[in-house]
């Protein structure tokens, strides 16, 4: 399994509009991050999980020809707003793109997208199947690929985590049952959000990931949906363990 990061950010993005601290003026390319999303190719498949408004982009630079799902883990605009450009894709494969959500979150894209689930359609629009996750306590299948969700609490919102084999996913998440604790373990590889060093209302501050994923002991770690709030990679990267990095924009992992 590969994994890519494509992007690693906030719902901000860094550099923040507007901001000159010194992560926003960084030259560190690592220290620029598009709104948070991964690429996840296995056995022969390819997903992405999030499709934020900077999809496009993400899709160019990575150079991803063909996709064959898109799971969603919330219903947050920096979660979905590229949805959009999956007509990309639509036309290259002549196909439908099977979509993966919460119930809730399928019936916000319907609002928010209504375009695209309209009766008579404007010729060109996206083309979706949608896919209902109804359960959190059991696996659901992407073309031919099991996976598990992972439920978190981003505040009061339930939004869900993924894990596909040894590969564990939790971004916009402030708190895990025990359930979903005792899910990360055994993991080889677990991606988690670590906003900033200050608390925060709907999301992990770094030692609070740190403590969640000093529990799960994976034998790798990497932390993603990072703000300019939490210093410039370089720095931050030198303070963790040796088996937890910082993820960054283009990072591929072998899983």
């Amino acid at each position: 399994m590969n994994v890519t990061f494509l992007g690693t950010g906030t719902s901000s993005g860094v550099p923040m509009i507007g901001c000159s601290c010194a992560v926003c003026r960084s030259l560190d390319h690592r220290d620029k991050r598009l709104r948070v999303s991964v690429h996840v190719q296995v056995d022969g498949r390819s997903f992405v999980i999030d499709s934020g408004p900077d999809f496009r982009q993400q899709m160019l630079r990575a150079g991803t020809t063909h996709l064959d799902a898109l799971l969603f883990t919330h219903e947050h605009k920096d979660h979905t707003a590229g949805l959009d450009d999956i007509r990309a894709f639509n036309f290259r494969q002549q196909t439908d793109m099977p979509v993966y959500g919460e119930p809730r979150v399928l019936s916000q894209l319907q609002q928010e997208f209504a375009y695209i689930f309209a009766e008579h359609k404007y010729p060109g629009v996206p083309r979706v199947t949608l896919h209902a996750i109804e359960r959190d306590d059991e696996p659901f299948d992407v073309q031919g690929v099991s996976v598990l969700p992972l439920r978190a609490m981003h505040h009061r919102l339930p939004v869900l985590g993924f894990r596909i084999g040894g590969f564990c996913y939790l971004t916009d998440a402030n708190h895990l049952g025990p359930e979903t604790r005792a899910q990360l373990r055994d993991a080889d590889v677990i991606v988690l959000n670590a906003l900033r060093r200050e608390e925060h209302i709907s999301h992990f501050t770094l030692a609070q990931a740190l403590a969640v994923l000093e529990e799960a002991q994976p034998k790798r770690a990497f932390l993603t949906h990072i703000s300019h709030q939490l210093g410039r990679h370089q720095d931050v990267e030198a303070e963790l363990p040796a088996w937890v990095r910082l993820a960054y924009d283009g990072l591929v992992v072998e899983v």
